[in-house]
């Protein structure tokens, strides 16, 4: 389907192939193989001299159509799904990188993000993390074995950015691979190909699904990389996107952008209410003009997203601040405490206890990731129950 159709049209529809059944909803093949009409065209298909689908871990149709719609949908020239998110910046280390070779990472990303590339220092690949929003960071960091720069933009769960066209320039000039994390906007808010980034990671388990049901991935990006150096990694290491999840995906992606401009709506409607909380330090949320990087969500994101954090004040006792924290969280009735998000329920964590859990206090830290951090992925309920939620547990 050409880019001439609207987002919304090419979310419904892209990627469709039908089976001589002319079946109207997509199909699903739960298949593990895929028989041949000789021995010749066997050894075909799996030279790759002839197109087809040979095992659903290579290729499966399914999921060949969640691929295509997600890459139209991204503006990308091909895509890749994987078994999870993670899944999918592994492989692209993989495919990218080798010992003796350099990262630079955003310091405030995904705390097993952060725990992946710490352990790629095993096998001689070494990291250094840098606030995404200092461009100047980003810079005097790069050495002659820089390979790699990765970030996510909106970053979990600070909300801090990274200047997209900036980042594709430092990556042209210093012959590295620039990769974003686009979980937080999708391509219905944002789409970093267009400002010159490389490579587009998504965790489709998040929004893409939209209603936690499944877990998933995607890598999207010129075809050059996807089809040479990307797919010869998940031929061999294994981590495909089952049929099923596709499927699932495939719904998640036909009401993408409705979801989320809903909840973007509620969630900028709850982050003014959270800035006038006398129990609230500070609120981050790119919808805000009290964010220092407005400006920019204004120029590369066409909304700033569903995720609302904010730090809670010190207490005047002797409480802590997680203390205080996990006080607040137990004491909502309506959102649901889990680190997931992208769901159309309301969900409620604590970062620092949960999805930076496992970090070092020294990493945690450095990505500012406090005590009294509270994170909170806005659903479709209704913006008065939500706050009437929140209302309650700050009261407590």
């Amino acid at each position: 389907m050409s880019d001439d159709f609207d987002f919304d049209t090419r979310a419904v529809r892209a990627g469709t192939v039908r089976t001589g059944f002319n079946e109207h909803s997509e199909a699903l093949f739960l298949t593990s193989s895929f028989v041949f009409a000789s021995a010749a065209q066997a050894a075909a298909r799996f030279s790759g001299e002839e197109p087809g689908f040979v095992y659903s871990r290579f290729g499966n149709p399914t999921v060949q159509i969640f691929e295509q719609r997600l890459a139209s949908l991204e503006g990308a020239e091909d895509c890749l799904a994987t078994a999870s998110g993670m899944a999918a910046i592994l492989a692209v280390c993989l495919a990218t990188l080798k010992s003796g070779d350099h990262v630079i990472c955003s310091a405030n990303v995904f705390g097993a993000t952060v725990q992946l590339f710490t352990n790629l220092e095993r096998f001689g690949i070494e990291t250094t993390f840098v606030r995404g929003a200092n461009a100047a960071a980003w810079r005097s960091a790069v050495r002659p074995r820089t390979r790699l720069l990765f970030c996510e933009t909106p970053s979990n769960p600070l909300m801090e950015l990274v200047d997209l066209a900036a980042l594709a320039a430092l990556g042209r000039d210093s012959g590295a691979l620039t990769v974003v994390d686009n979980c937080f906007c999708t391509p219905a808010l944002q789409r970093p190909l267009e400002y010159g980034i490389d490579v587009v990671i998504h965790s489709a388990t998040k929004y893409l699904d939209g209603q936690g049901r499944v877990l998933g991935g995607a890598v999207l990006g010129p075809r050059s990389f996807i089809r040479d150096a990307l797919l010869p990694v998940l031929r061999t290491t294994g981590p495909s996107l089952s049929p099923f999840n596709a499927w699932v995906l495939l719904k998640g992606l036909e009401t993408l952008a409705l979801r989320l401009r809903a909840q973007s709506q509620t969630a900028a409607r709850l982050a003014e209410w959270l800035e006038e909380q006398p129990a609230v330090e500070r609120v981050y949320f790119t919808g805000l003009q009290s964010h220092p990087q407005w400006e920019l969500a204004r120029r590369q994101q066409a909304g700033a997203g569903a995720v609302v954090s904010f730090d809670l004040r010190p207490a005047a006792a002797e409480e802590t601040l997680r203390a205080r924290a996990w006080r607040l969280i137990d004491h909502t009735r309506l959102m649901s405490i889990t680190a997931n998000l992208g769901d159309t329920r309301t969900t409620i964590t604590h970062p620092a206890s949960t999805t930076h859990g496992r970090l070092t206090p020294e990493a945690r830290a450095r990505a500012g990731i406090g005590e009294g951090l509270i994170r909170v992925a806005v659903g479709l309920e209704a913006f008065e129950d939500l706050r009437r939620d929140l209302e309650r547990a700050l009261a407590a």
